[in-house]
Protein backbone atom coordinates (compact mmCIF):
# COMPACT_ATOMS: atom_id res chain seq x y z
CA UNK A 1 0.00 0.00 0.00
CA UNK A 2 1.09 3.62 -1.32
CA UNK A 3 1.65 5.58 2.18
CA UNK A 4 1.95 9.45 2.61
CA UNK A 5 4.94 11.41 2.59
CA UNK A 6 6.19 13.57 5.29
CA UNK A 7 3.49 15.16 7.46
CA UNK A 8 3.48 18.51 9.45
CA UNK A 9 1.05 19.02 12.30
CA UNK A 10 -1.10 21.80 10.76
CA UNK A 11 -1.35 24.95 12.47
CA UNK A 12 -4.67 25.88 13.57
CA UNK A 13 -6.64 27.82 16.48
CA UNK A 14 -8.76 25.37 17.04
CA UNK A 15 -5.39 22.92 18.43
CA UNK A 16 -4.31 25.98 20.35
CA UNK A 17 -7.64 26.02 22.11
CA UNK A 18 -7.53 22.28 22.49
CA UNK A 19 -4.22 22.90 24.21
CA UNK A 20 -5.65 25.79 26.52
CA UNK A 21 -8.26 24.38 27.51
CA UNK A 22 -6.74 21.02 28.34
CA UNK A 23 -4.36 23.22 30.70
CA UNK A 24 -7.42 24.84 32.38
CA UNK A 25 -8.83 21.43 32.98
CA UNK A 26 -5.69 20.34 34.87
CA UNK A 27 -4.20 23.51 36.17
CA UNK A 28 -7.47 25.37 36.96
CA UNK A 29 -6.06 28.61 39.09
CA UNK A 30 -2.52 27.11 39.52
CA UNK A 31 -0.76 23.76 40.52
CA UNK A 32 -0.80 23.56 43.90
CA UNK A 33 1.48 20.76 44.72
CA UNK A 34 4.51 22.61 42.42
CA UNK A 35 3.80 25.96 43.78
CA UNK A 36 3.26 25.30 46.92
CA UNK A 37 6.85 23.45 46.82
CA UNK A 38 8.46 26.38 46.34
CA UNK A 39 10.85 25.80 44.25
CA UNK A 40 9.97 28.10 41.37
CA UNK A 41 13.83 29.35 40.70
CA UNK A 42 15.40 25.70 40.21
CA UNK A 43 15.63 24.35 36.78
CA UNK A 44 15.20 21.21 35.88
CA UNK A 45 15.67 18.76 32.59
CA UNK A 46 12.39 16.12 31.66
CA UNK A 47 12.83 13.41 29.57
CA UNK A 48 9.94 11.64 27.83
CA UNK A 49 10.90 7.94 27.41
CA UNK A 50 8.83 4.99 25.24
CA UNK A 51 7.83 2.56 27.89
CA UNK A 52 6.53 0.16 24.83
CA UNK A 53 7.31 -0.12 21.14
CA UNK A 54 5.40 3.04 18.92
CA UNK A 55 4.96 4.90 16.54
CA UNK A 56 6.08 8.67 17.81
CA UNK A 57 3.22 11.24 16.74
CA UNK A 58 2.21 14.65 18.77
CA UNK A 59 5.39 15.49 19.87
CA UNK A 60 4.75 19.29 18.79
CA UNK A 61 1.64 19.42 21.04
CA UNK A 62 4.54 18.61 23.91
CA UNK A 63 6.02 21.87 22.92
CA UNK A 64 2.90 23.84 23.13
CA UNK A 65 2.08 22.59 26.11
CA UNK A 66 5.20 23.66 27.94
CA UNK A 67 4.99 26.91 25.77
CA UNK A 68 1.68 27.96 27.01
CA UNK A 69 3.28 27.76 30.84
CA UNK A 70 6.32 28.95 30.38
CA UNK A 71 8.01 29.86 27.20
CA UNK A 72 11.30 29.93 28.28
CA UNK A 73 11.02 26.13 28.15
CA UNK A 74 13.28 24.59 25.37
CA UNK A 75 13.33 21.45 23.86
CA UNK A 76 14.76 19.04 21.80
CA UNK A 77 13.17 16.56 20.01
CA UNK A 78 15.16 13.17 18.60
CA UNK A 79 12.33 11.48 16.42
CA UNK A 80 10.05 12.79 13.41
CA UNK A 81 6.29 11.90 14.22
CA UNK A 82 5.66 8.66 12.22
CA UNK A 83 8.52 6.79 13.36
CA UNK A 84 8.67 3.48 14.60
CA UNK A 85 10.69 3.66 18.49
CA UNK A 86 11.35 1.07 20.31
CA UNK A 87 10.39 0.72 24.73
CA UNK A 88 13.05 2.72 26.51
CA UNK A 89 13.87 4.97 23.95
CA UNK A 90 13.94 8.75 25.33
CA UNK A 91 11.83 10.56 22.47
CA UNK A 92 12.62 13.97 23.56
CA UNK A 93 13.64 16.28 26.28
CA UNK A 94 12.49 19.74 27.93
CA UNK A 95 14.41 22.09 29.93
CA UNK A 96 13.79 24.60 32.29
CA UNK A 97 11.49 26.09 35.01
CA UNK A 98 11.00 22.82 37.40
CA UNK A 99 7.59 24.02 38.24
CA UNK A 100 6.25 24.70 34.57
CA UNK A 101 7.80 21.32 33.79
CA UNK A 102 5.82 19.57 36.62
CA UNK A 103 2.44 21.35 35.74
CA UNK A 104 3.50 20.56 31.89
CA UNK A 105 3.91 16.70 32.63
CA UNK A 106 0.42 15.13 32.60
CA UNK A 107 -1.42 17.38 29.82
CA UNK A 108 1.46 16.67 27.80
CA UNK A 109 1.61 13.25 28.20
CA UNK A 110 -2.08 13.37 27.19
CA UNK A 111 -1.64 14.48 23.95
CA UNK A 112 1.36 12.48 22.93
CA UNK A 113 -0.08 8.94 24.59
CA UNK A 114 -3.37 9.33 22.23
CA UNK A 115 -1.90 10.50 19.46
CA UNK A 116 1.14 7.87 19.18
CA UNK A 117 -1.43 5.66 20.12
CA UNK A 118 -3.65 6.14 17.28
CA UNK A 119 -0.60 6.14 14.87
CA UNK A 120 0.60 2.86 16.27
CA UNK A 121 -2.72 1.27 16.01
CA UNK A 122 -3.01 2.85 12.68
CA UNK A 123 0.43 1.24 11.65
CA UNK A 124 -0.44 -2.08 12.21
CA UNK A 125 -3.69 -2.11 9.81
CA UNK A 126 -1.27 -0.39 7.48
CA UNK A 127 1.59 -3.42 7.94
CA UNK A 128 -1.58 -5.56 7.13
CA UNK A 129 -1.61 -4.40 4.20
CA UNK A 130 1.46 -4.15 2.75
CA UNK A 131 1.70 -4.70 -1.03
CA UNK A 132 -1.68 -4.34 -1.05
CA UNK A 133 -2.82 -1.70 -3.85
CA UNK A 134 -5.23 -0.32 -1.65
CA UNK A 135 -6.04 3.44 0.55
CA UNK A 136 -6.59 2.69 3.99
CA UNK A 137 -8.51 6.05 4.69
CA UNK A 138 -10.47 7.00 8.21
CA UNK A 139 -13.79 8.74 8.90
CA UNK A 140 -15.41 11.41 10.99
CA UNK A 141 -15.61 9.15 14.30
CA UNK A 142 -13.30 11.25 16.41
CA UNK A 143 -13.46 12.56 19.79
CA UNK A 144 -15.00 16.01 19.49
CA UNK A 145 -12.75 18.85 19.05
CA UNK A 146 -9.57 16.35 18.69
CA UNK A 147 -10.63 15.67 14.85
CA UNK A 148 -7.43 18.01 13.20
CA UNK A 149 -5.14 15.96 15.95
CA UNK A 150 -6.74 12.05 15.53
CA UNK A 151 -6.44 12.69 11.48
CA UNK A 152 -2.89 13.69 12.00
CA UNK A 153 -2.28 11.13 14.24
CA UNK A 154 -3.78 8.37 10.98
CA UNK A 155 -1.09 10.04 8.60
CA UNK A 156 1.21 9.85 11.15
CA UNK A 157 0.58 6.17 11.25
CA UNK A 158 1.22 5.40 7.52
CA UNK A 159 -2.75 5.45 6.15
CA UNK A 160 -4.81 8.64 4.64
CA UNK A 161 -7.27 10.97 5.68
CA UNK A 162 -11.08 10.66 4.16
CA UNK A 163 -12.92 14.35 4.38
CA UNK A 164 -12.17 16.59 7.26
CA UNK A 165 -15.73 17.37 7.93
CA UNK A 166 -19.61 17.81 5.84
CA UNK A 167 -17.87 21.03 4.53
CA UNK A 168 -15.06 19.42 2.27
CA UNK A 169 -17.06 16.62 0.12
CA UNK A 170 -20.15 15.22 -1.12
CA UNK A 171 -21.08 11.89 0.39
CA UNK A 172 -24.96 10.49 -0.11
CA UNK A 173 -25.36 8.67 2.25
CA UNK A 174 -28.53 6.36 3.29
CA UNK A 175 -30.75 9.44 5.40
CA UNK A 176 -29.98 12.10 2.48
CA UNK A 177 -31.40 9.44 -0.45
CA UNK A 178 -34.64 8.82 2.10
CA UNK A 179 -34.66 12.36 2.51
CA UNK A 180 -34.49 13.13 -1.63
CA UNK A 181 -36.49 10.37 -2.48
CA UNK A 182 -33.98 8.30 -4.23
CA UNK A 183 -30.15 7.54 -4.96
CA UNK A 184 -30.88 9.09 -8.53
CA UNK A 185 -32.70 12.21 -7.26
CA UNK A 186 -30.13 13.02 -4.92
CA UNK A 187 -26.97 12.67 -6.91
CA UNK A 188 -29.00 14.88 -9.39
CA UNK A 189 -29.72 17.66 -6.97
CA UNK A 190 -26.44 17.76 -6.22
CA UNK A 191 -24.79 17.75 -8.97
CA UNK A 192 -26.27 20.52 -10.42
CA UNK A 193 -24.85 22.85 -7.78
CA UNK A 194 -21.72 21.80 -6.70
CA UNK A 195 -18.25 23.04 -8.34
CA UNK A 196 -17.31 20.68 -11.37
CA UNK A 197 -13.91 19.77 -8.93
CA UNK A 198 -16.14 18.53 -5.89
CA UNK A 199 -16.68 14.63 -6.32
CA UNK A 200 -19.68 12.84 -5.32
CA UNK A 201 -19.45 9.66 -3.32
CA UNK A 202 -23.12 7.23 -2.44
CA UNK A 203 -23.19 5.10 0.07
CA UNK A 204 -24.95 1.72 -1.10
CA UNK A 205 -26.18 -1.63 0.90
CA UNK A 206 -26.52 -3.95 -1.98
CA UNK A 207 -26.21 -4.51 -6.08
CA UNK A 208 -29.36 -2.56 -6.43
CA UNK A 209 -28.14 0.58 -5.06
CA UNK A 210 -25.09 0.12 -6.57
CA UNK A 211 -26.35 -0.34 -10.22
CA UNK A 212 -28.45 2.87 -9.39
CA UNK A 213 -25.15 5.19 -8.12
CA UNK A 214 -23.33 3.83 -11.66
CA UNK A 215 -26.51 5.13 -13.31
CA UNK A 216 -26.72 7.88 -11.74
CA UNK A 217 -23.16 9.27 -12.09
CA UNK A 218 -21.50 8.95 -8.68
CA UNK A 219 -17.52 9.22 -8.84
CA UNK A 220 -16.73 6.63 -5.99
CA UNK A 221 -19.72 3.85 -4.61
CA UNK A 222 -19.16 3.26 -1.03
CA UNK A 223 -20.20 -0.36 0.32
CA UNK A 224 -21.86 -0.26 3.59
CA UNK A 225 -21.67 -2.75 5.32
CA UNK A 226 -22.31 -5.09 2.35
CA UNK A 227 -21.90 -9.39 2.32
CA UNK A 228 -18.39 -10.74 1.97
CA UNK A 229 -19.60 -12.81 -0.70
CA UNK A 230 -21.41 -9.24 -2.74
CA UNK A 231 -18.01 -7.25 -2.30
CA UNK A 232 -16.32 -8.73 -5.45
CA UNK A 233 -19.43 -8.60 -7.72
CA UNK A 234 -19.87 -5.05 -6.86
CA UNK A 235 -16.28 -4.32 -8.14
CA UNK A 236 -16.44 -5.92 -10.89
CA UNK A 237 -19.71 -4.30 -11.98
CA UNK A 238 -18.13 -1.08 -11.43
CA UNK A 239 -14.83 -1.86 -12.88
CA UNK A 240 -13.38 1.56 -13.78
CA UNK A 241 -16.42 3.68 -14.26
CA UNK A 242 -15.76 4.88 -10.27
CA UNK A 243 -13.54 4.01 -7.34
CA UNK A 244 -15.26 1.72 -4.98
CA UNK A 245 -15.09 2.37 -0.99
CA UNK A 246 -16.08 -0.24 1.35
CA UNK A 247 -16.78 0.46 4.92
CA UNK A 248 -18.05 -1.05 7.68
CA UNK A 249 -16.98 -3.85 9.90
CA UNK A 250 -13.71 -3.24 8.86
CA UNK A 251 -11.18 -4.46 11.73
CA UNK A 252 -7.81 -6.36 11.00
CA UNK A 253 -8.96 -9.74 11.30
CA UNK A 254 -11.21 -8.51 7.92
CA UNK A 255 -8.91 -6.06 6.51
CA UNK A 256 -6.81 -8.59 4.49
CA UNK A 257 -9.54 -10.21 2.77
CA UNK A 258 -11.15 -6.85 1.71
CA UNK A 259 -8.19 -5.55 0.18
CA UNK A 260 -7.90 -8.83 -2.01
CA UNK A 261 -11.29 -7.91 -3.70
CA UNK A 262 -9.94 -5.24 -5.45
CA UNK A 263 -11.53 -2.27 -3.71
CA UNK A 264 -9.76 1.02 -4.68
CA UNK A 265 -10.87 2.14 -0.84
CA UNK A 266 -10.96 0.79 2.40
CA UNK A 267 -12.58 3.00 5.47
CA UNK A 268 -12.19 2.45 9.15
CA UNK A 269 -14.04 4.42 12.17
CA UNK A 270 -11.59 1.69 14.52
CA UNK A 271 -8.84 3.22 13.22
CA UNK A 272 -9.41 6.62 15.63
CA UNK A 273 -12.06 5.17 17.92
CA UNK A 274 -10.71 1.80 18.69
CA UNK A 275 -7.03 3.19 19.54
CA UNK A 276 -5.23 2.82 23.16
CA UNK A 277 -3.17 5.19 24.86
CA UNK A 278 0.23 4.03 24.43
CA UNK A 279 2.87 3.86 27.36
CA UNK A 280 5.12 7.21 27.76
CA UNK A 281 6.57 8.58 30.85
CA UNK A 282 8.23 11.61 32.06
CA UNK A 283 11.45 11.72 34.35
CA UNK A 284 12.12 14.95 35.75
CA UNK A 285 15.74 15.32 37.17
CA UNK A 286 16.84 19.04 38.56
CA UNK A 287 19.85 20.46 37.35
CA UNK A 288 22.62 22.47 39.30
CA UNK A 289 22.02 25.56 40.88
Amino acid sequence: MKQPGTIRLPYTRGVDRLVELALEEDVGHGDITSSYLDISGLSGRGRIIAKEDLVLAGTELVLRVFSRIDPSVTAEVFFSDGQWVEAGTTVLCVEGNMEALLTGERTALNFLQRISGIATHVRHYVDSLSGAAVRLVDTRKTVPGWRVLEKYAVRAGGAFNHRMGLYDGVLIKDNHIAAAGSITEAVSRIRGRISHLVRIEVETTCMAEVDEALAAGADTIMLDNMADDDIPKAVSRVGSKALVEVSGRVDRDRIEYLAATGVDIISSGALTHAARFVDLSMDIDRLPE
